[in-house]
Order: structure tokens, then sequence, then C-alpha cells
């Protein structure tokens, strides 16, 4: 029974389901493209290191040092880009950030020197700081939380969407454009990854909307019910200034239970191509294909494990669960690293849990603050994620030169999602009460 009384604007379920099922459709599949394409961006010099440290002559540690000074630029804007989104619209921010970071990208095909790649990288990272916090927070004011997980699995499937398709386009570019016109692979790389970004950006500008008022597909009736929906949820969070979201408490548990899960995404991100190549896989198309297939079930998983936490409306273990399986197969292919396909299995299983805890992650600070609070936390949050980045990868770069592999970088990996899982598992329960009292309720 509902134990709520009406809002003014309540719906009927099938109704206010229709309006969600259409204003999803709307908005999830280019929040999707255009997170494919950030993703792409950010992770694409995984491939380039495979013939740009030649070419340069750069060593591990300065490749490691070039992809994690991306996070210093990321971390030094994330939490001001999300409140700017928040004062001034998801559609225009998101947009400039786009605009900005593809051309940055782009240019990356004319670095020379460690100096060089280290500015790019740092002026990438706080072009693209704030997209991801600001796409979550935006979905946080269209969805409510009961329905706001399966939108982040679609939204996140991106990721290893874009691990996927990206490890096959750019070992076939890398491959089949060396030396076209007097550039390298990898330089053709960073130009044809880079530019979509920026059409992207315009396509954001003139198809987002920021506010279900102002959404042109929904009826007058169905836009009261969505933000009803929003209203009542609305009362059972902090919703309260920007620094009561820096301050709270369970942001900062939920940052360092981030940071522990998106060392070892990162670790796999810019290091998978550079273990597979160890293996004995020489072309780079063929490390291509290799490095999609775990993304490629990892892109499967995510929907499923989103699609079960809304069902029973917890996270917390199906967080622990997944970041324990992803330790399980890291270890596992590392054991067995002597043979191709037993390290693949456990890459495989490895990723794809480790990814899938993602969108069950980003459902336990959103259900905990709402307003520029939840902005300026969720940003917080990130942030904490984008230092572990910059940590991960200089970490890997030292550990893969000291021993000559990439063994103990993986054992490395294997017990910060470890520690990840117990810490989620320490999250006090959300205030869901009232989502639970809702059960016959949109």
């Amino acid at each position: 029974m509902n134990t709520l009384s009406p809002l003014p604007g309540d719906m009927p379920d099938h109704a206010l389901h229709s309006a969600y099922r259409k204003t999803a459709w709307r908005v999830i599949p280019l929040l999707m493209v255009c997170y494919l394409v950030a993703y792409l961006d950010r992770v694409n010099v995984g491939f380039a290191k495979l013939q740009m440290l030649d070419d340069l002559k750069f060593s591990e540690a300065v490749y490691g040092l070039g992809a994690g000074v991306f996070f210093v630029g990321y971390l030094m804007f994330e939490i001001p880009s999300n409140i700017a989104l928040h004062k001034f619209g998801a559609r225009r921010w998101i947009a400039r950030i786009m605009m900005t970071w593809g051309l940055l990208s782009a240019a990356m095909m004319f670095v020379e020197t460690p100096m060089s790649f280290y500015l790019l990288r740092f002026l990438i990272g706080i072009a693209e700081a704030g997209f991801f916090p600001g796409i979550i927070f935006y979905l946080t004011t269209w969805f409510p939380s009961h329905r706001r997980g399966v939108m982040i699995s679609l939204f996140i499937a991106a990721l290893p969407i874009s691990s996927m398709l990206g490890s096959l386009i750019s070992g076939l570019i890398m491959q089949t454009l060396d030396g076209v016109a007097g550039y390298a692979g990898w330089q053709w790389l960073f130009v044809i990854e880079g530019l979509p970004a920026v059409a992207l950006g315009g396509a954001v500008f003139f198809l987002l909307r920021d506010r279900i008022a102002d959404a042109h597909w929904l009826s007058h009736d169905e836009k009261r019910g969505m933000q009803a929906a929003l209203d009542r949820e609305a009362k059972a969070k902090s919703h309260h200034s920007v620094r009561d979201g820096l301050l709270n408490p369970k942001i900062w548990l939920l940052g360092a239970v981030y940071f522990c899960l998106v060392l070892g995404q990162y670790v796999i991100s810019f290091w998978m191509p550079t273990i597979i190549r160890n293996n004995g896989v020489a072309e780079p198309w063929a490390i291509g294909v290799l490095s999609a297939i775990p993304y490629s079930v990892a892109a499967v998983s995510m929907v499923m494990v989103g699609r079960s936490s809304d069902r029973f409306r917890e996270y917390r273990w199906h967080l622990a669960i997944c970041a324990f399986i992803g330790a399980g197969g890291v270890v596992f292919g590392t054991l067995f690293g002597a043979s191709l396909w037993l390290s693949m299995i456990g890459l495989t299983v490895g990723t794809a849990a480790m990814i899938s805890s993602l969108p069950v992650f980003w459902g336990m600070p959103t259900a905990v603050v709402g307003g520029a609070a939840a902005a300026a936390g969720i940003a917080l949050i990130n942030s904490l994620g984008n230092v572990a980045g910059f940590f991960s990868t200089i970490v890997v770069g030292w550990l893969t030169q000291l021993t000559g592999n990439t063994q103990a970088a993986m054992y490395f990996m294997a017990g910060a999602l470890v520690i990840g899982g117990l810490l989620g598992l320490s999250v006090s329960r959300t205030r869901d009460e009232p989502i639970v009292a809702m059960k016959t309720a949109p």
C-alpha cells in the first residue's frame, strides 16, 4: 500500500512509465555517444603508446606520468566545472566541455617531447573536467533514484562499448594509416578520434534540454507527473548548499570507495594492450580484437547488474560482489599469464565485474544529497576517482619499469578492488524508506 499521500501531479504507473521511456530515448542515446567519445579520447593514449614510445623515445615512466597528469588538470577544475554546470545548465556547459577537449585531443598528434606530452594531457584534463559528474547530476534532475540505476547503467555502458570499439578502431587506424601523408599511425589516431567530440558538442547544444519543464516531447501532465516524483524523493535527501555536499562524511566515504574502483578501472584501460602484447600478440589489429572481448562482456553485465540493483533497491552488496569478483578475475589472469587464453578469461571476468560495479556505485551518492550539494558532492567523489587515475598510472608505470612485467601492478589493482568492496559494505544504508513505502507509486 502507498503510505505516502499523493503530490500534485501524481500519475498512474503506466502513464508515468511511458513518460520516463520517452525521456530515456530522447536523452540516454545522445549521452551514451558523448561518453563513448569522451572515454575514447581519454584512453586512446594506451593504444598510441604501442608506437608512440618508440617513435618519440619515451620511457615507461614518461608515459605513466603523461597518462596520469591528465587527472591533475581534471582534479583541479572538477568541482568548479560541476558547479558551473548547475548554474549555467547542462546543455551549454557540456557542449563547451566537448568542443574544447576534442580540439585538444586532436592536437596530441603534434607531441614531440615529454614536456609537450605532459602539457597537452594536462590541458585535456582541464577541458574535460566536470563532464562525467555533470552527466550523473543531470540524470538526477530527470529520474528518481529507483529508476536511476538502469539509466546510469545504460549511460556508463558507453564505457565498455567505447573501449571495445576503440580497441578495434584504434588498432585498425594505427595499422592501416601508419605513414600516410608522412604521419605515424598514432598521430592519425588522435586526430580521427578527437574531432568527433567537437561535432557532438554542437549536437548537445541543440538537442539536450536542461529541465523537465523544457521537454517538448512530454505532455503537460507528464511533465507534472515526473516533477512530482522528483519532488517526493527530494524530501528524503539532504538538499542544501555546496558546502554541505563537500563536508558530508558519507560523501567522503563514498569517495574512498570510488577511488579503489577507479584505480582498477584505469590500470586495465591504460595497460591492457601492453598486457596482451606481452603475451605474444604483435599486430595492433589483433591486440584490438582481443582487447575488445572483456569490454563487450562488460557492456552486457553492467546493465544486468544495474537492473538487479534497481529491482532489489540494494547497492552495497551488488557493488562489493562485483569488486570481489573483479579482484579474483585479475588474480586468475595474472597467475595464468603464461597462457594467452587463460589470461584473457581472467581479464574478461575481472574487467566485466569491476566495470559493472560503477553504475551500482553511482546509485549511492545520488540518493544521499540533492541540488547544489549533489553537484558538489558528485564532483568531489569523481575528483577522488581521478586522483586514483593519476596515482594508478604513476605507480603502474613505476612497477612495470622496476620489475620488467605487469604482474605486480595487477596484484596491486586486485588489492585495491578488495578494499573498495569492503569499504562499500561499510556505507550505511541510504534513506530510501520513502521509496520503499511507495511500492505502488511510480
